[in-house]
């Protein structure tokens, strides 16, 4: 349905703080262009990279703020945006702005004419100079705009076209590209987002009868880990899934993080090419992490989970690509 799941976010205040530490302290690639801010639409984002190279991993790490500010390119996305803040909790360390998926214009416009004929809630943003393009929010109407989750089951989705993201064409090429000699501890790619759900069957019947979308193949059980998953895949190879959870014991680290903070974004996976030499680099950075020998999330290999308290309350973990 959708092509690619274009950035694992985190909305929070000094993004640009954040965008320093993820690079001192992950490894994570930065640059001047890849921070966005526009007078007409107040906010601060850096689409930050794992892989320099886009067609290896099209999806982005994505530390972002909205300003306080009048919003003239959007009047209403700020009474959206504390919605959403309301919907997730005030106090959450991981809050999303949306999960943006995107897919080609004439299928962005397919979907758009669905959700009317269906009735559903959604809302458009106006184009501007500065974002020509259109950007659809599900779950609110225009004059309405205050999030609540019938349309996607609480998964806070936003759709844009691929078009204004300027892939390269090898990012849609089949095989999809790979990292010709990549060096060891080497990040490849952005593999999963997390997102916690409390009913996982609710929210995958809205999302397959209002949007079409369906998980990638049977839902899974991952005991150990004391979870629910639906893999939410796209049709990029090497955009990350969106995997959908939902924890079936309390004790679990997901049952744990449910019942203390409520559903909503929990970790950003990245593949990495020798997960050991990842590890030194995270010791020369002095960045804590508990290295796991063998996690079910990850096909029984080894993960390291990073210390949430070193990246401002964030879940970041590495596994073998």
């Amino acid at each position: 349905m959708f092509d690619l799941l274009m950035s694992a976010d985190m909305m929070m205040s000094d993004p640009d703080g954040m965008a320093e530490l993820l690079v001192a302290r992950l490894g994570i690639h930065s640059h001047p262009r890849w921070r966005q801010a526009f007078d007409d639409h107040p906010y601060i984002a850096h689409f930050l990279r794992v892989h320099k190279s886009l067609a290896i991993s099209p999806t982005r790490i994505e530390p972002q703020w909205h300003l306080d500010k009048p919003n003239q390119g959007d009047p209403m996305f700020h009474d959206f945006l504390d919605s959403l803040k309301a919907y997730q909790g005030e106090h959450r360390p991981m809050v999303t702005h949306s999960i943006v998926l995107t897919l080609p214009t004439e299928r962005l416009n397919v979907l758009v004419d669905k959700l009317m004929r269906r009735k559903q809630r959604f809302r458009l943003a106006q184009r501007t100079p500065d974002m020509p393009f259109d950007r659809l929010w599900l779950g609110v109407t225009p004059e309405d705009p205050h999030y609540e989750p019938s349309v996607d089951g609480g998964l806070c989705i936003e759709v844009m076209a691929n078009e204004p993201l300027q892939l390269p064409p090898e990012t849609f090429a089949t095989p999809a590209p790979q990292v010709p000699n990549p060096e060891p501890g080497q990040m490849i790619r952005v593999s999963a987002r997390g997102y916690i759900v409390r009913d996982l069957d609710d929210t995958l019947r809205r999302v397959s009868a209002n949007l079409d979308w369906e998980p990638g193949g049977p839902v899974q059980a991952l005991d150990q880990e004391g979870y629910r998953k639906a893999t939410m895949k796209f049709s990029l190879a090497n955009s990350a899934t969106l995997d959908v959870i939902e924890p079936t014991r309390w004790t679990s680290d997901a049952g744990r993080y449910l019942h203390t903070w409520g559903p909503g974004p929990y970790y950003i996976r990245i593949a990495v090419n020798g997960l050991a030499a990842k590890a030194e680099d995270l010791t020369a950075r002095g960045t804590r992490f508990t290295w796991i020998d063998e996690s079910e999330a990850v096909g029984g290999k080894p993960m390291i989970r990073v210390d949430p308290a070193d990246v401002r309350g964030q879940l970041f973990e590495f596994h073998e690509l």
